[in-house]
């Protein structure tokens, strides 16, 4: 994970200006607990700033990293009081927020945020407003809501604060919704049956860049009061988009074809069919892409230069989101995860349905057995010690593996005593061990994704004894890797329960941890 308070190339030409009497000036976030602002608002603080939120629930925002760092204020942005309040001597207001699936009177709902806030920050002296809309192009209907975020970008503008629209079109990271939909839709479906618009052009954005110019914009000159487009370096088809992502994620590229008869409301159910993401979201980001997203200007160079190394181009950004970038990841990957953690946890902001599609088998046993003795059994699986579960699944799988080309459960372990990081195990290769607690294997069969297996020892203080925790993790890659899950997964009742009840009670009978381990 990138340390996001660390600069990333261009955030120290961004540092905070102090104050005239030296202090450091304020930020206030609206929408900091959402995809772009949980991700700013470190940025800021890195960046010098002090900041404040206003959120609906103090309990989201502590639960962030950065909760405990920034002063809370709570209420939303049509409630006048609260934010009269959030925006007392504030130098640079960020307003995120915005009424994606929020109803039929969406509209009156941003139009009255919109003015709230507004009128509150020319009321405060604000030095600066800093708005995130939608790219969009000029003298054509636009679908609702994204004519509603023209809309809070012009009462913004008219609030008589000096004020930056940012106007970005599909912004390229884990967790973004309209990245999520590339994903999910190129992932699910070999052949792509999909609406007219996939011809669209559309010029996408990192979303580190979407970030570097948000910071940017706290620094502009104070008589700019306008927007400005954002955009990536390429200009490309929406169908073009899905198939950069599938040569990305390993997937074959998807034969696309436009149907002219698939209206925005159709896709939409088709969207929330095939995909995790909620039909209340995936109809505003269908009808978003009627229309072709390109920048019509470039203004935004002479106010926030572009990133030290230039902006991030579109399969950099797809690597940079599913963290296949080792040296240089984002906030944004799988490798935010605890280091103890699944490489599948998702962040605190983050909805449900956004991320790698992952399942996972997870079991919990409780033993009498002391944690010295549960972790004498871990350490010794497999090999001549076996799964501690059906032989004869375990061995039907290795033969699969071989039938496939793979290795099988051919090479065993190189001790039955000792095992360390890196150290084959039959189909399995060691990949992190935390010793006397956490045991994670990284599968190298033959399978359509990635997969881990994870153990865990530890003492159950309530109760006495110890906690064996046991947790199966699968990415799947493309439709493939969904379907071989849902195969075995008959089979893993009988495997993976199986196996955390019989280490529980070789552990119970266990030698001592001088001797060498039980087999199974």
């Amino acid at each position: 994970m990138e340390d996001v308070s660390a600069p990333t190339g261009h955030e120290p030409a961004l540092s905070a200006r102090p104050r005239v009497d030296g202090s450091a000036p304020r930020a206030l976030v609206l929408g900091a607990t959402g995809y772009i602002g949980g991700r700013l608002v470190p940025r800021l603080l890195g960046a010098g700033y002090r900041v404040r939120v206003l959120v609906r629930d103090p309990s989201r925002a502590a639960a962030f990293p950065w909760g405990d760092r920034v002063e809370v204020v709570q209420g939303d942005a049509r409630d006048a009081v609260a934010v009269g309040e959030a925006v007392r001597d504030v130098d640079v207001l960020y307003y995120l927020v915005h009424s994606m699936a929020g109803g039929k009177d969406f509209h009156d709902a941003d139009e009255q945020a919109a003015r709230t806030v507004g009128d509150a920050a020319a009321a405060a002296s604000v030095g600066r407003i800093v708005y995130l809309g939608g790219l969009h192009p000029e003298g054509v209907p636009l679908s609702p809501h994204l004519r509603s975020r023209v809309e809070v970008g012009r009462t913004l503008l008219a609030s008589g604060v000096p004020t930056l629209v940012l106007q970005a079109g599909v912004v390229i990271g884990s967790g973004s919704a309209s990245f999520e939909m590339v994903r999910h839709l190129t992932e699910v479906l070999p052949y792509m049956p999909a609406p007219k618009w996939v011809r669209n052009r559309i010029q996408p954005i990192a979303v580190r860049d979407v970030l570097h110019y948000l910071l940017g914009a706290a620094r502009v000159p104070a008589d700019v009061n306008r927007a400005v487009d954002i955009g990536g370096p390429d200009v490309l088809r929406y169908g073009q988009m899905m198939n950069g992502y599938a040569v990305e994620a390993g997937l074959r590229q998807r034969p696309i074809a436009a149907l002219p008869v698939l209206t925005p409301r159709l896709a939409s159910h088709w969207v929330g069919l095939v995909t995790p993401i909620p039909r209340a979201l995936a109809v505003p980001l269908v009808e978003s892409l009627q229309n072709e997203c390109v920048m019509k200007e470039h203004d935004v160079d002479a106010l926030i230069p572009p990133p030290e190394g230039g902006l991030v181009p579109y399969r950099t950004a797809v690597r940079l989101a599913l963290g296949r970038v080792a040296a240089d990841t984002i906030e944004t990957s799988w490798q935010d995860a605890p280091v103890l953690g699944a490489p599948s946890d998702p962040l605190p902001n983050d909805p449900d349905w956004a991320g790698r599609v992952v399942f996972t088998d997870a079991r919990s046993v409780h033993t009498s057995a002391s944690p010295e003795a549960l972790w004498q059994v871990i350490v010794g699986i497999g090999g001549e010690n076996g799964w501690y579960s059906s032989p004869l699944l375990w061995a039907v799988r290795g033969w699969m593996d071989r039938i496939v080309g793979g290795i099988g459960l051919a090479r065993g372990r190189r001790s039955r005593e000792r095992l360390a990081v890196g150290d084959a195990l039959d189909f399995w290769r060691v990949e992190a061990m935390d010793p006397g607690r956490m045991l994670r294997l990284r599968a190298e069969m033959k399978v359509p994704g990635s997969a881990w297996l994870e153990l865990r020892a530890g003492a159950d203080a309530p109760r006495g004894g110890s906690r064996y925790d046991q947790r199966a993790v699968f990415f799947p890659r493309g439709l493939a890797g969904r379907l071989y899950w849902l195969a075995v997964l008959p089979f893993h009742g009988f495997i993976f329960a199986g196996m955390a009840r019989r280490i529980t009670a070789v552990a119970e009978t266990a030698p001592a941890a001088d001797e060498p381990a039980a087999s199974a």
